[in-house]
């Protein structure tokens, strides 16, 4: 087993082509709303590196369908739940998108609280799922886009839905881990022996003061549940151009930055997300 530490060992080149192209013409126009997309050549890579052709992916939060989309067209099969309808629906439309497409891979969404996860999904998973992929809805600071207009500069689409449906975005830090431990440990019945989970994330800012280490919160979930960690890598939200990186940064987000900066607190653009790599013993 890696020790504590789990020092980074492999850079993904995930963002070479901002988000929106990597989006364009493969996904549904409406799947902009949602408010903590997945990178598609993120998921592509990972689907890519720890499965074959014809192997089944899992994604218990899949909200606009990012994971089972990449699965789809590398010719694997996809599963995916989300508590929210509305993504659930346009999950959906991303499928049927990808099967006209000719995509050579099935995908079917699941609407549920994930939490449950072994009530919603067909018992024949069970022990079958090669890898399960997937990211926490961490906080809306990190998510939705961005819009200027006469007054200055608004944030839209940056937030989940019903308060009241149980979504972990809006659980608090304690009750997100919690529910993801929960949402882990089933989904880990459904790993095959050997199977991989893949968790993308970063680090969160709470309070001027008060940053989350979210990836080392999400590493000890994992181990909690019986994974072992095997590998943390670092896919880039920025690209690489001749040695340098080129951030890919909203306006919004660059305001953020100077903003707190100006505060005293040494604030950095994200440029990429922590990849834990975990596998079923």
């Amino acid at each position: 087993m890696p020790d504590d530490t789990l020092p980074v060992t492999s850079v993904w080149l995930t963002c070479q082509q901002p988000a929106r192209d990597q989006r364009r013409g493969r996904y549904v126009p409406e799947t902009s709303s949602h408010p903590g997309k997945m990178l598609p050549n993120l998921a592509a890579y990972a689907i890519n590196s720890y499965t074959a052709p014809g192997d089944l992916v899992f994604d218990p939060m899949c909200g606009s369908g990012t994971t089972l989309v990449e699965a789809m067209h590398l010719g694997r099969h996809g599963i995916g739940i989300d508590i929210e309808p509305r993504f659930t629906t346009l999950a959906d439309a991303n499928v049927t998108l990808a099967s006209a497409q000719g995509a050579t891979g099935t995908a079917k969404v699941f609407t549920g609280d994930a939490t449950g996860l072994l009530d919603l999904v067909p018992a024949s998973a069970v022990g079958q799922v090669g890898l399960v992929l997937t990211s926490p809805p961490y906080g809306r600071g990190t998510h939705g886009l961005v819009r200027a207009n006469s007054s200055g500069i608004r944030k839209r689409d940056h937030l989940y839905g019903d308060r009241q449906r149980g979504n972990l975005a809006y659980a608090g830090w304690s009750r997100l881990l919690d529910g993801f431990a929960t949402i882990l440990s089933a989904s880990c019945q459904l790993l095959r022996p050997g199977g991989t989970v893949v968790i993308t994330c970063r680090p969160v800012r709470r309070h001027r003061d008060d940053l989350i280490d979210l990836p080392g919160e999400l590493l000890a979930v994992g181990r909690s549940v019986g994974l072992v960690p095997v590998q943390r890598c670092a896919a880039m939200l920025a690209a690489v151009r001749d040695g340098q990186i080129v951030h890919r940064a909203s306006m919004f987000g660059l305001m953020a930055v100077r903003r707190s900066r100006a505060e005293g607190v040494p604030v950095h653009l994200i440029a990429h997300e922590d990849v834990l790599v975990l596998r079923r013993r």
